[in-house]
């Protein structure tokens, strides 16, 4: 089986930390990977992993305290675990959190790096977030709200859709008919059309022709009663129509778990839901529960890859 690339995300984060305690809590399965980051930092790394320096030699990154050198590191350390990818090198990425406003300081132009890993690899990517109770697939991400509408269309639903089923099938493992509840636009999915008639008059005939290829999918629901619904068992995955529908109910419940997956790519993607946490590097006070369901879910999608 091929490697999984590590970068190691802001090198003044808590990227650094908590990939190195990855590292020393699974030394059987560190051959596996390849850690992708500074000369000095990789040389403190034990282990069996396969370790690739990029950035300058004698760069040193001071937790707490970023610099532009440090966002180059972050940059160079995507895009060869990018290429790597294409190469054949690795079967995906598992990557550190960046700062986006930092990058954006040295010339980055995407808004996240699901938007980079899109680019690079081309296909249609899906944000989507799973902690272990809730699994959520976004229909759009990084728009203003007032934009939304402008996006419900048959594609994005049936990419999202798609998307949705690919992330159960693998957190599940069932061949069963995957269960998605779908939220509506408006409070109580348009409550019949009294509260505005997307869901009326767009979304439902949606989904109702795309129900043909997807016999578990609902009609719009409630978005402000649905993911209760899911953890009670009610659905395998919810589809949420905008960023913070999805992401408020996953972070107020699994924001030391969660993971942030891009699907619909050639190759797969994840990393733990939270950012650099300045405040905290070097502290050893980072949780590292969501990079290491991070990497468990990445070797799970690969081997669903495989075996599709």
């Amino acid at each position: 089986m091929k490697k999984l690339a590590f970068t190691c995300g802001d090198p003044a984060g808590v990227g650094p930390e908590i990939v190195a305690r990855w590292l020393a809590e699974h030394p059987d399965e560190a051959a596996r990977v390849a850690v992708i980051g500074p000369v000095r930092w990789l040389a403190k790394l034990g282990g069996a992993a396969e370790k690739i320096a990029v950035g300058l030699e004698d760069f040193e990154a001071q937790p707490g305290s970023p610099t532009g050198e440090g966002s180059l590191v972050a940059w160079a350390a995507l895009e060869r675990a990018a290429e790597g990818c294409r190469s054949g090198e690795y079967a995906g990425a598992v990557t550190g959190p960046v700062s986006k406003e930092r990058l954006s300081r040295i010339g980055w132009t995407f808004p996240g790096q699901t938007e980079f890993f899109a680019e690079r690899w081309g296909g249609e990517p899906t944000m989507a977030f799973c902690g272990g109770r809730l699994r959520v697939a976004l229909l759009t991400w990084h728009i203003p709200l007032r934009e939304v509408p402008e996006h419900l269309t048959r594609e994005n639903f049936a990419r999202t859709i798609r998307a949705a089923e690919e992330l159960a099938r693998a957190e599940l493992g069932s061949e069963a008919p995957v269960r998605i509840g779908v939220c509506g636009l408006n409070p109580h999915a348009g409550e019949g059309g009294i509260i505005g008639d997307e869901e009326r008059e767009v979304i439902d005939p949606l989904l109702d022709a795309l129900r043909a290829v997807h016999p578990g999918l609902s009609r719009t629901q409630p978005g402000d009663t649905v993911f209760a619904r899911q953890l009670r068992g009610e659905y395998d995955a919810v589809v949420a129509l905008y960023h913070d529908q999805g992401l408020a109910p996953v972070k107020t419940l699994e924001f030391d778990e969660a993971v942030n997956v891009t699907l619909g790519l050639p190759w797969v993607r994840t990393s733990p839901d939270h950012g650099t946490a300045f405040d905290i590097a070097g502290q050893g006070r980072a949780s590292g529960k969501s990079f290491g369901n991070a990497v468990a879910l990445a070797h799970r999608l690969v081997g669903n890859k495989g075996s599709g």
